[in-house]
């Protein structure tokens, strides 16, 4: 059977192109969360400037985040541009030392499209001490065909990070209580908080996780620096 499984969604501070600053950031909110899973936003490693270099898995920058998950034994499921180009969410696992691509975000926005592709492998799920969580990176949420492939992958979590508008807020928490209510799982969503780039100058925040029955089991404010946590009971 398996056990409780603790996640936190987090929206760290983001310096426009500095993957060590970023990740020491991440660093500091996984060595803060306690959790087993740690989510970020949609690049939150470069933060959102769809101009930043690639962030390959062994780029030196990334350090402070592989050592803070391995001390405490973390997953963390951080953004980045990678090679493709794609819009991913990168798994570092505490327990492996391992940085590696988990997900290839499939539907792109507007602008992102002028230099990245649609991830070419579709949903994606990783496991996690027997937990099943199914990736998404922002306006993949909004598609419900994501949402059923993923599902049918069958996933026990819809995890996703974000990059919303302060004013679109009330439709960020919609979406991920809907999708619970649909889907009839834990949904977490790590969204940018604060200033980032590409005209998101206000950036929503309120990370959130819902229950399977829609409850919110934990949301974050607007500031960035906040994570909240939340313990996902089978």
């Amino acid at each position: 059977m398996r056990e409780t499984l603790t996640v936190a969604v987090a929206q760290p501070v983001a310096v426009a192109h500095d993957v060590a600053a970023n990740a020491a950031a991440h660093a500091l909110m996984v060595r803060g969360a306690g959790a087993r899973v740690v989510v970020f936003p949609e690049l939150s490693l470069t933060g959102y400037e769809l101009d930043a270099d690639l962030v390959p898995t062994d780029h030196p920058g990334l350090a402070p985040l592989v050592e803070a998950c391995r001390e405490t034994g973390t997953l963390a499921l951080a953004g980045a541009p990678v090679d493709g180009p794609n819009i991913a969410i990168l798994a570092v696992d505490g327990r492996t030392g391992r940085v590696g691509v988990a997900y290839r975000k499939v539907y792109l926005g507007g602008s992102e499209q002028v230099r990245f592709r649609p991830g070419p492998d579709g949903p994606a799920v990783v496991v996690v001490d027997g937990w099943r969580l199914g990736l998404a990176a922002c306006k993949d949420t909004s598609i419900p065909a994501h949402q059923a492939d993923t599902l049918a992958l069958g996933v026990d979590a819809y995890v996703a990070g974000l990059c919303m508008f302060d004013h679109e807020s009330d439709e960020q928490d919609a979406r991920g209580q809907r999708i619970a209510l649909e889907h009839g799982v834990f949904v977490a969503f790590a969204s940018f908080a604060g200033s980032t780039g590409d005209g998101y100058d206000r950036c929503a925040g309120h990370s959130a996780i819902w229950g399977p029955d829609g409850a919110v089991l934990a949301r974050a404010g607007v500031e960035p620096g906040q994570f909240v946590t939340a313990a996902l009971r089978p």
